[in-house]
């Protein structure tokens, strides 16, 4: 278990009164016990220092970017049912909804007035992270500086266009038939991912936002309001599509990222239709980002103790057996990041040239 340390301080025996002074001279046997009884002081000011700064009697919020019911939500509170046993302390954490603008609402709540004693967390969309770099002025936040606590999947992102009479149903088709893609706001990668396949791939795609997040977009599809949806992850599409896919009701298109799967059938890659090495790294900038398929992060300034403990117990929690076997009957995948790979994975996008940086604002209409 880890420990919560802070400087104890302990009267000096020399600035005591002259009384005690006078008193305590000429009496050497009772030297050991005083000495004692110091020690014994310490280690129970360090205690109540360790309950002080530990998560006891604390509740931990996770404040949710997206509405409930959708893959974000499942991921969370998923966690929340078992984060808090591996915490010091042992917090109740509590899974909480603040859905708005693709999950920007909850970044910039995190950032900005969450308390920095790390019992407001947060968990939003990858491509949230990537706002301020692609220049959203309503992102008032800087990426780099959140307390990152790590991510719960490494993901890769589908569209998927649900089959009727007249729908496209491959990526080909959509350079021809128009499509229509549902999404919660211009801060979602279910907004970004079509605008990318639009304005650098040429599809012939458009996007009708306002949706609260990835199960209102996936129920209008359905309903036929929109033709499909993007950002839909593998762990979702298992969790919530897989006989859907199965039966064909609903197309995978195009899958977005840095790696590949042929798990639900043989699916394009956005990688397969760049033509040039600037493009490459364009969709590289907004696909890598999918490595951090279900981040978790605090406000910038927690305590450095607290960040810590919260990583381990984050990682502590991705190997638990208690919840490997509840993200088994929930039907998702676990593969994790943790929050010093994300840390690096911030540095590197900061260092693609001002080009690179410029043409993917301009993909997705910035």
């Amino acid at each position: 278990m880890i420990r919560w340390h802070r400087a104890v301080s302990v009267a000096d025996p020399v600035g005591c009164p002259s009384t005690m002074s006078a008193n305590l001279q000429g009496t050497r046997p009772l030297r050991p016990v005083f000495l004692g009884l110091l020690v014994l002081s310490g280690m129970l000011g360090e205690m109540a220092a360790a309950q002080t700064l530990g998560f006891s009697g604390e509740t931990i919020a996770i404040e949710i970017g997206y509405g409930p019911g959708g893959g974000y939500d499942t991921y969370a509170r998923l966690l929340a049912r078992h984060y808090g046993h591996l915490i010091p302390g042992n917090p109740a954490v509590v899974p909480r909804n603040m859905p708005g603008a693709g999950s920007l609402r909850a970044a910039n709540f995190i950032y900005n007035l969450a308390p920095k004693d790390g019992t407001e967390l947060g968990a939003w969309a990858a491509s949230t992270v990537m706002e301020p770099l692609l220049g959203n002025e309503l992102a008032k936040f800087d990426a780099a500086k959140f307390g990152w606590i790590g991510s719960m999947n490494q993901d890769i992102s589908f569209c998927g266009v649900w089959q009727k009479p007249g729908a496209a149903t491959s990526f080909q088709d959509m350079f021809t038939i128009e499509t229509i893609f549902g999404s919660a706001g211009p801060a979602s990668i279910s907004f970004q991912h079509p605008l990318v396949l639009k304005n650098l791939l040429g599809a012939n795609v458009r996007v009708v936002t306002g949706y609260a997040g990835s199960r209102e977009v996936n129920l209008a599809m359905q309903r036929g309001e929109v033709n499909g949806a993007c950002g839909l992850f593998g762990s979702s599409i298992k969790s919530q599509f897989f006989k859907d896919v199965q039966e064909g009701r609903l197309k995978l298109v195009i899958q977005m990222g840095p790696r590949t799967t042929d798990e639900f059938g043989k699916v394009p890659s956005v990688f397969d239709y760049v033509k040039t090495e600037n493009d490459r790294k364009v969709l590289e900038l907004h696909f890598k980002q999918i490595l951090l398929g279900r981040p978790l992060a605090g406000p910038p300034g927690m305590p450095p103790e607290r960040l810590a403990a919260l990583r381990t117990a984050f990682m502590d929690t991705m190997k638990d057996p208690d919840f490997l076997a509840d993200a088994q009957r929930a039907n998702i995948d676990i593969d994790p990041v943790a929050g010093e790979q994300v840390d690096e994975l911030l540095e590197q996008f900061a260092k693609y040239s001002k080009s690179v940086i410029d043409k993917a604002k301009a993909v997705i209409g910035r």
